[in-house]
């Protein structure tokens, strides 16, 4: 599939066009469906791009909001993706979004899957727009190249919209959208800042095994737009 690739000077600029391409496709779908979807990555990247994005004025609460994948860890735990997603996206304007939180009550994350799937039943599909982002190890949401899960997490057949994921590379077990979930979108968008992550995304279009680099299963099956600055 087919890589856009748009290319900033500054995150500032990147910033300000991928809040303005966002609100066109929420727009877009609130209109044409009566409500939209938007997943979204945790990190440290997108919390500018959030911050910009709560001020819209927007129908925000159309808007269905969740995560690409979620530390299970407290929600009020710093690695939290929610908490994060709290202080830097669900304010200002965009706090009255309708958002689903990845973390349940259960010590371990095997034992959420099917509470998560069944709330995802209330999100609308296909997602409007799903921001991903990719690890040093060519990962991306929580489907690790290490883990034992990751044939199951890009099982095109498996039938399953999430997955428990406990990497060896990296802290906390995870809960992520599979690759057939994250997919099932109307517009992909990969954000990577940074020269480093550049030269990773090149090693991962220069190949062609998925479990070795997972964002290239997502970069195969679906047609993906970098917003990228230095």
């Amino acid at each position: 599939m087919p890589l856009t690739q748009s290319k900033f000077r500054t995150t500032e600029q990147l910033n300000l066009a991928f809040t303005r391409k966002i609100s066109k496709l929420l727009r877009d779908g609130i209109e044409e469906n009566g409500r939209a979807s938007l997943i979204v990555s945790g990190g440290r990247t997108p919390a500018a791009l959030f911050g910009a994005l709560s001020k819209i004025n927007l129908a925000w609460d159309l808007v269905d909001i969740s995560l690409a994948d979620e530390r299970w860890v407290d929600n009020g735990n710093d690695a939290s993706n929610e908490k994060m997603l709290r202080e830097k996206l669900l304010i200002n304007n965009a706090a009255n979004a309708n958002f689903f939180p990845l973390k349940t009550h259960h010590a371990d994350a095997n034992e959420a899957v099917q509470q998560c799937s069944s709330n995802l039943q209330d999100i609308h599909r296909p997602f409007d727009v799903v921001i991903l982002g990719m690890g040093e190890d060519g990962h991306t949401a929580s489907l690790f190249p290490c883990s034992e899960q990751i044939s199951e997490g890009l099982d095109l057949d498996s039938g399953q919209s999430y997955i428990a994921v406990q990497p060896t590379t990296a802290p906390n077990q995870r809960m992520s959208l599979t690759l057939p979930a994250l997919i099932n979108s109307k517009q992909i968008f990969l954000h990577l800042t940074g020269e480093g992550k550049k030269d990773v995304l090149d090693v991962a279009l220069g190949g062609d095994n998925e479990l070795e680099m997972p964002i290239r299963a997502v970069l195969n099956n679906a047609d993906v737009e970098l917003m990228w600055a230095p």
